[in-house]
C-alpha cells in the first residue's frame, strides 16, 4: 500500500493501543462501518482493549440490567498513542466519562438521546478528542472518546507516531471505554469526506475484521514524557 495522497490507497495508520483489543464497527464488515456518512465516519474503527480471555471487563448482574462503572473496564485509562506523525490540530476536552451500558435495558434511554447529542456538535459525539494533521492541508485522524483531563497534547504540537497523546475514556456518544478512530479530507465535519484506513503490521498492513482480536506488543511509548 503506498501514499494515499498519490494513488488512492488507504492512509497506513500505527495502531493507537498496546496491549489485546478487538475491532468493532470495522469498515472490513461494511461502509459506512457505523451506518451513516455523517461527520466523516464512513471508513471509522472502533477499538476495545480486553483482558486475556477477550472481555472488556467482567461480567455481573450489572451487565444484564444497568449501567456499569466506566471505571470497571480494562481499557478505561489505558494510554492512547498518536497513530501518525503529523500537527495536533483539534485537543478538545472537558467531556465528562459517563457509565458504561452493556445492557440492552440501559441502552434504550441512550439510544433516545441520540439525536440530542448530534445537536450539541462534535465535543457531545467525539467526547474528548485529538486530531492529527499529517500534511498542512490533511488527511486529518481523529483519535475520540479519550479520559476526561488526560490529553497531554494541545493545538500545534508536532507529534510523531506512537506519542502518548491521552488515555482512553468513555466520553461523547460511547457506550464502553474504546477507542474510536477516523481519517478525513477535512475538519469542517458537516461536510469532512471519510478515508479508507489501514493499520500497519510487521508483515505490511491490514484492515482488521469485525470482532478481530488484535495483539500489540506493550513497547512502553504510553509512558509519558
Amino acid at each position: 500500500m503506498g501514499d494515499p495522497v498519490a494513488d488512492g490507497g488507504p492512509v497506513l495508520l500505527h495502531y493507537p493501543l498496546e496491549g489485546r483489543f478487538r475491532a468493532r464497527s470495522s469498515p472490513a464488515r461494511r461502509v459506512p462501518s457505523h451506518g451513516t456518512d455523517l461527520m466523516g465516519t464512513t471508513y471509522a474503527i472502533d477499538l476495545v482493549p480486553v483482558d486475556d480471555d477477550g472481555r472488556p471487563a467482567p461480567r455481573t448482574w450489572r451487565s444484564v440490567v444497568a449501567t456499569e462503572p466506566a471505571e470497571d473496564f480494562i481499557g478505561f485509562g489505558a494510554p492512547v498513542l498518536a497513530p501518525a506523525a503529523g500537527v495536533v490540530v483539534i485537543a478538545h476536552d472537558g467531556e465528562e466519562d459517563h457509565a458504561a451500558r452493556r445492557s440492552q435495558l440501559a441502552l434504550v434511554p441512550y439510544m433516545a438521546g441520540q439525536a440530542q447529542r448530534l445537536r450539541h456538535g462534535p465535543g457531545a459525539i467525539a467526547g474528548n478528542h485529538v486530531v492529527i494533521a499529517l500534511g498542512a492541508g490533511g488527511p486529518f485522524v481523529l483519535v475520540a472518546h479519550l479520559r476526561r483531563s488526560s490529553l497531554s497534547v494541545r493545538v500545534g504540537t508536532r507529534v510523531r507516531a506512537g506519542q502518548l497523546i491521552g488515555e482512553c475514556g468513555n466520553s461523547g456518544n460511547s457506550t464502553q471505554p474504546h477507542v474510536h478512530v477516523q481519517v478525513t479530507d477535512s475538519t469542517d465535519w458537516p461536510s469532512a469526506r471519510g478515508l479508507p484506513i489501514a493499520f500497519r503490521t510487521p508483515g505490511g498492513a491490514e484492515l482488521p475484521a469485525e470482532s478481530q482480536l488484535i495483539v500489540v506488543p506493550r513497547t512502553g511509548r504510553g509512558a509519558a514524557g
